[in-house]
């Protein structure tokens, strides 16, 4: 039986083929050959601020939690992000499991100032020119699915492309080949994606096995202001959140009051 990573890896792969049948990577490529590579990595600069940076994420569904919002007014939403202090912006584009779509990044990216991360599952090059063409400021890898070559290449890819990359890990053996393989923003998802239970110590325990040089992200599972004041004190750099903000009722209200504890 496939865990639900496997699922979405699988479903991710057919999608890209899918795809590739519409728009060929030829042609993708000769689009982004017209666009700017020379960007200054935005994305990692707001995470090299000396305070906590936070990642906000815009985010209608999960696998684990279902629907989030049926409202689902994302421009807003990443504006109410922008409007309280967040760092950067991630979006779900992953429409099967998450409900995501390509055009919400896209719309988003149109109208706030910050940096925007495409979440989605990389399993393919074709994806990393996909988000350049949507304008997306940095992509996720996730060690999970990618082999070190891969891994290597894609990091190789976004960065000619002018894209930063967060590289996700979720254990030391997946944490050292994120090193390893020279990522400059290494996270640590809180949650086991393959059972999607939380453990807010994951992030806490593995930093340091980062070098301080590199941006260090805790992602997911993050509720409290206990929980950043703990993420703070071990040495992390930023936090990725996403359904404490959806599901607040106030997201701008709960992102002040997490950004303070923070201080």
């Amino acid at each position: 039986m496939l865990t639900i990573l496997e699922e979405i890896v699988e479903k991710t792969k057919e999608r890209i083929e899918e795809e590739k049948r519409k728009s060929a990577l030829a042609e993708l490529k000769s689009r982004v050959a017209d666009m700017n590579t020379d960007t200054g990595f935005p994305f990692e600069k707001a995470l090299r601020e000396d305070a906590l940076s936070f990642i906000c994420e815009v985010k209608r569904a999960s696998p684990s939690k279902g629907s989030i919002a049926q409202a689902f007014p994302y421009v807003e939403l990443a504006e109410g992000y922008e409007k309280a202090g967040a760092s950067a912006v991630s979006v779900l584009t992953e429409p099967f499991y998450f409900k995501g779509r390509n055009a919400y990044l896209k719309e988003i990216k149109e109208r706030i100032g910050i940096p925007v991360l495409r979440k989605d599952f990389t399993v393919d090059e074709y994806m990393i020119y996909e988000a350049k063409t949507l304008k997306a400021d940095a992509i996720l890898l996730i060690c999970a699915i990618l082999t070190e070559e891969q891994l290597i290449h894609y990091l190789q890819l976004a960065k000619s492309l002018g894209l930063s990359a967060l590289v996700e890990a979720h254990d030391m053996e997946e944490v050292q080949r994120a090193v390893g393989a020279g990522a400059s923003i290494i996270g640590v998802n809180n949650r086991n994606l393959k059972d999607f239970s939380v453990n807010i110590h994951n992030a806490a325990g593995l930093r340091k096995l980062v070098p301080k040089e590199r941006v260090f992200v805790s992602e997911s599972g993050i509720r409290t202001a206990k929980d950043i004041r703990l993420l703070r004190e071990k040495g992390a750099d930023a936090v990725l959140i996403g359904e404490t903000l959806m599901r607040s009722g106030n997201l701008q209200k709960t992102l002040l009051e997490l950004r303070a504890a923070a201080c």
